[in-house]
């Protein structure tokens, strides 16, 4: 019975849950539902808690004596003013508190920062520990800010408003809350090229993120159908763009990369090429092997790659992220073998299609190593040409069962983001699909393991535009975001165990989806699946 309504609940185009159904999975659940106590969402690696109740003060303010942490550019001050903005966003605060306890009262937030450093960077310690031992103050001391921010945002999901007495509290004190990341590369993908997304629909999908404790949006800027971003050195390539107003200027570029690393999150770049590049052309023809055949780039032209090198001269000077993305994925060299200038040279140079294929892809390598960048490619290329790869090459894995099991055994690192359960615009995957895909499957060695660097989830963009983005991600994302977060021992076994708490999560009033005004998939109240 499990199974069929697993299977039911998935098809949306089925009739409604037999009522008999619906009792008899209510009594499953009800004790569930009562017991859930702690909502913070992913769940901590440890926490401890007990039964008493603080209220916050209107004068709640944050403290950083102790912390080698200065603070120069306001990360963790704007970081507090937004949580501090979610956390009072429910409802009308009552302002006079006469009737509370002034022995109970949260009074502020004292933040202890070890590190001076704000850079943010793969690897970066994201720990944190989060304590609230009574009345006074709680604390936050995390080895970098970044850890800091988690640790506020935890915090935020121990605040709820107080429907009798009209003012925010935290429950369930004294809290002991230590915390850190499974794994340190935690993405989730948007595509640009397929429909335009704007500045503020990007930011509001950055915010989104920092929520669940995702770490890396992965900007898959351009592919065939549109090149909307600026390159100054070759100023041509945004012809490519759906209009002259569906585009990103370079400082555009610029101010999202900011925007998301002040909430720790790093930007990774892709450009996919060889293929998936058609709208190059737009701007530079001779990129095409011919008019009617126009990808994949041409790899008998030498200004093919000094256009790739000019790309990645720019990149480097806005997009820190250690890794760019330099796709792979999907080549066709049939236009390359049927277009007479290029079969020249590929028998002039002894190859055949796939061979060019190679040669294009490791020459792009060595360039973006060249502008020193490590690599993250799509599967295909570790499938084709194995060790001839980069070293410094990650493998995304996200068609084949098995690949990142076999791109670990041959020493390469992998983010994993299997289509049939992370791609999130296959809408028929459902949130406890998402929580159970395990990225670890079949690897035991802990060596093996620990070049699992992660995950990420997928949002690509042929049916999504920016009225549509956040439902899509949401609240499935944040299944994921547990999955890569916390701990292998403390996820659930069964997904129906964390119902409640991710319910809680999506839909509870101050959740930054709806404090940015973008909601996320309904989790339906009656079942809440």
């Amino acid at each position: 019975m499990q199974s069929y309504f697993r299977n039911f609940v998935s098809d949306m185009e089925k009739t409604l849950l037999p009522i008999c159904l619906f009792l008899c999975i209510e009594v499953c659940l009800v004790s569930a539902v009562f017991l859930q106590k702690v909502n913070v969402w992913p769940m901590p690696n440890y926490l401890s808690n007990g039964d008493k109740t603080l209220y916050m003060g209107n004068d709640f303010e944050l403290e950083t004596a102790g912390s080698k942490f200065a603070d120069a550019s306001g990360i963790l001050k704007d970081g507090f003013l937004r949580v501090m903005d979610i956390v009072k966003l429910d409802h009308v605060i009552d302002d006079s508190h006469s009737t509370l306890n002034e022995s109970a009262l949260l009074k502020g937030l004292k933040v202890v920062i070890q590190s001076p450093n704000n850079e943010l960077q793969y690897g970066v310690d994201e720990s944190y520990k989060l304590t609230v031992p009574g009345p006074g103050y709680a604390h936050i001391e995390a080895p970098t800010v970044y850890g800091a921010l988690h640790g506020l945002q935890t915090f935020s999901q121990l605040c709820h408003f107080n429907f009798k007495t009209r003012v925010i509290e935290v429950n369930l004190v004294p809290w002991t809350i230590i915390d850190m990341p499974r794994f340190p590369y935690r993405g989730l993908l948007i595509d640009t090229a397929r429909h335009y997304l704007p500045l503020p629909v990007i930011k509001n999908v950055i915010d989104s993120m920092t929520y669940a404790k995702l770490n890396v949006l992965h900007w898959h800027i351009v592919d065939t159908q549109s090149f909307p971003l600026e390159i100054p050195s070759y100023p041509k390539l945004w012809k490519g763009a759906y209009s002259a107003s569906e585009r990103y200027t370079f400082a555009d570029a610029a101010e999202i990369v900011s925007y998301a690393e002040r909430r720790g999150v790093n930007v990774l770049a892709e450009i996919d090429v060889p293929g998936h590049a058609a709208s190059w052309g737009f701007g530079y023809p001779s990129l095409w092997p011919s008019a009617n055949c126009t990808q994949p780039l041409d790899v008998s032209n030498e200004f093919t790659f000094k256009v790739i090198d000019g790309i990645l001269s720019e990149f480097k000077k806005i997009f820190k992220f250690r890794f760019v993305h330099l796709g792979g994925d999907e080549v066709d060299t049939g236009c390359w073998e049927s277009t007479p200038h290029v079969q020249r040279w590929l028998a002039e140079h002894k190859m055949n299609g796939s061979e060019a294929y190679e040669y294009f892809v490791l020459k792009a390598q060595k360039i973006a190593l060249s502008h020193g960048y490590e690599i993250v490619n799509w599967e295909e290329t570790f499938n084709n040409f194995g060790d001839k790869l980069s070293p410094k090459t990650v493998v995304q894995n996200w068609l084949e069962i098995g690949v990142a099991e076999r791109a670990v055994a041959a020493g390469f690192r992998c983010i994993v983001s299997n289509q049939d359960k992370w791609y999130l615009n296959y809408v028929h995957s459902t949130w406890d699909q998402v929580y159970s895909n395990e990225p670890l499957t079949n690897i035991t060695n802990p060596k093996l393991q620990a070049l699992v660097i992660g995950g990420e989830v997928c949002s690509w963009g042929e049916f999504i535009d920016g009225s549509d983005i956040q439902q899509t991600i949401w609240p499935r994302a944040a299944a994921a975001a547990e999955r890569l977060w916390t701990s292998y021992d403390k996820l659930a076994k069964d997904p129906r165990q964390v119902t409640e708490r991710l319910a809680h999560f999506s839909s509870e009033p101050k959740s930054i989806l709806k404090e940015k005004g973008s909601f996320g998939h309904v989790m339906t109240n009656w079942l809440r699946t």
